[in-house]
């Protein structure tokens, strides 16, 4: 792709000197009344500017610029529609190319943050343990996006500049010496500089904006998702205000962000101006100096001409860099975004903890699995003088807990609100690490292992099926009726039997939100479903949006099929599907006790 567009862009280059040193040949030609000249002259410049036209023309732009125009002014001529349809589906081609090069760098540069993102549980621990990055899906989808773009339309006049820098570079020195390429450099240099110190708090508050953006954003969106909750609280006048607040904050930012782009406008224009100045000034110095006091008038019209073609060009190619600076102070604050969260990823993705390798982080599909030192069978979780702390604040919420899970004891989490009771599941899933002790999980993650069912319920889009034997769509793509019978029966021990026939079937793509046409006791048990589907040997649960006739149900059908459960559990009707119970105190404090026998062991002892 770059060679390709190389070759363009050179092409381009190519017509755009031969039309720019036309006016100096008519100085000449009709200086010295050169008749025959003047036709051949004519013709060739009819040509080069209807070909030169119609390559900007497809690009957008005018035809050499302001610089260009000044140097030797424009001819129009509607002729030539061959070179005109070439060029043009040349210069199409060329934006072809581009346009090829931001889809292939969003492709490459995304898929690599989803590899960051998606790996082991760094995507949780970004959005609920981490507070230091700010909208990551903002970062991935529109920063990513907006990057790439910027800098595929920066492509063609980054690849052609070191080439038309070093070619004009050399024919303003042939025409001035030393002091036209020196003279002109200096410009640049200096135009640098005044931009570098205009960009700099630029770039700042961009960041800021995109910040700002994405709260805005996720404002809305808070509203979509949560759109029932807030009409019952007849919430409209509060969420209006508060989301009107977030507007006025981006709104400000942005008029800060155009008032200090301003003076960047002012410095980017100030200094294409002043260039064409510049021109004359570099070709009047040896002139009075009587460099050229050997040259007729006409000869010496024509080097003028040419010279002021030639370092306006060369003018113009700094400018054009100048120019892009604007562009430059958004890819750089896209790039502080993409680079912060980059780097964020890869602290996350390099932290491993120490109790679960890396292998549990995903399914175990085949039985495989296997540990270095032997281990009992009937073992899933093993628990070793393990303290728990909340992340963010370290409140202390479980101390010196002992415990072994193993298959056919199942055990029941209760304590009151804050004591632990989901903190511990997380542990025992690897999302959250312990304070202190040694937590080992002895079995694997899928149908033969462990399954953890959250608070809240998690549906993809897609299909009905898609729903039950989630996340194993890769593991069945084409199911059978053998398998489909086994969908329903799971639905219907779930007590979700007239959801088939509102889905249209198992396979029929739906374009609602699951969210939103299922009531919270609909979501639960179609995750129950789930749970049949999958039959894992130990399941991880909390079912607080059943009743207790539907939990009775569910949890005599997990223990049918085989089950050890791990439930929170905030109703002691439960207790009689579990062999142990573990009340947790707060603070730290916690007892086991044996539901058979109601009898209560010294803490420390497992089951």
């Amino acid at each position: 792709m770059f060679l390709t567009l190389l070759c363009v862009a050179l092409l381009e280059q190519l017509v755009i000197y031969q039309v720019g040193i036309i006016p100096s040949q008519y100085y000449e030609v009709l200086g010295n009344k050169d008749f025959s000249g003047f036709k051949t002259l004519t013709a060739v410049a009819l040509t080069l500017i209807v070909v030169n036209s119609m390559v900007r023309q497809a690009r957008g732009s005018p035809a050499l610029g302001r610089e260009g125009k000044a140097a030797y002014g424009s001819w129009h001529d509607p002729g030539d529609k061959g070179s005109r349809s070439t060029l043009a589906l040349l210069k199409s081609f060329n934006q072809f190319i581009c346009n090829m090069m931001y889809v292939s760098w969003r492709k490459s540069l995304t898929e690599y943050l989803h590899s960051c993102y998606f790996q082991g549980q760094v995507y949780y621990n970004l959005h609920v343990l981490r507070e230091d990055i700010d909208n990551p899906d903002q970062r991935i989808s529109q920063d990513v996006e907006r990057f790439c773009r910027q800098l595929s339309s920066m492509a063609s006049k980054l690849i052609i500049s070191p080439f038309t820098l070093a070619y004009y570079t050399y024919q303003c020195f042939h025409s001035t010496g030393w002091l036209g390429p020196v003279s002109i450099f200096g410009y640049f240099i200096i135009g640098t500089i005044v931009n570098k110190v205009l960009m700099s708090p630029i770039v700042s508050k961009l960041v800021q904006q995109e910040k700002l953006e994405g709260d805005f954003r996720f404002k809305h969106m808070q509203i979509r998702v949560n759109a029932e909750p807030a009409a019952f609280y007849r919430a409209g006048r509060v969420e209006h205000v508060r989301t009107d607040q977030r507007l006025q904050s981006l709104l400000q930012t942005q008029r800060e962000l155009i008032g200090k782009e301003l003076w960047l406008y002012i410095g980017i224009n100030t200094f294409d101006y002043l260039g064409s100045i510049l021109s004359y000034m570099v070709i009047a110095i040896p002139i009075f100096s009587g460099v050229y006091s050997d040259l007729s008038p006409t000869e010496l019209s024509a080097l003028v001409s040419k010279n002021a073609f030639v370092s306006i060009y060369l003018i113009g190619c700094f400018s054009q860099l100048i120019n892009i600076s604007s562009i430059m102070t958004d890819v750089a604050g896209y790039t502080h975004r993409i680079g912060e969260l980059q780097e964020t990823l890869l602290s996350l993705g390099r932290k491993k903890n120490a109790n679960y390798s890396e292998a549990k982080a995903s399914w175990d599909l085949d039985g495989s699995h296997s540990g270095e030192d032997p281990v009992p069978r009937d073992t899933a979780f093993l628990l070793e003088q393990v303290s728990l702390s909340v992340p963010s604040s370290g409140k202390l919420l479980i101390k010196d807990l002992s415990l072994r899970i193993s298959q056919g004891n199942s055990v029941m989490i209760l304590g009151n609100t804050g004591t632990g009771k989901t903190s511990l599941l997380r542990v025992l899933g690897g999302l959250w690490e312990s304070t202190r002790g040694s937590i080992k999980m002895l079995t694997c993650f899928g149908p033969r292992g462990v399954v953890f069912l959250p608070q809240r319920p998690f549906f993809t889009d897609g299909s009905l099926r898609e729903q039950v034997i989630y996340p194993l769509k890769e593991i069945y793509p084409v199911s059978g009726s053998a398998d489909d019978e086994r969908i329903v029966q799971c639905l219907e021990l779930a007590g979700l039997n007239d959801l088939l026939a509102r889905a249209g079937g198992l396979d029929k793509r739906v374009d609602w939100n699951w969210y939103d046409i299922l009531s919270p006791g609909e979501m639960q048990r179609l995750s129950f479903a789930r749970l049949f589907y999958l039959q894992p040997k130990y399941a991880d649960e909390a079912t607080s949006a059943l009743t207790e006739e539907v939990e009775h149900e569910l949890y005599r059908a997990c223990l049918q099929l085989g089950m050890t459960l791990i439930s929170v559990g905030h109703r002691a009707s439960l207790e009689k599907f579990h062999s142990w119970i573990l009340k947790l105190h707060g603070e730290g404090r916690w007892e086991l006790t044996r539901c058979e026998k109601m009898k209560r062991l010294p803490a420390g002892e497992g089951c």
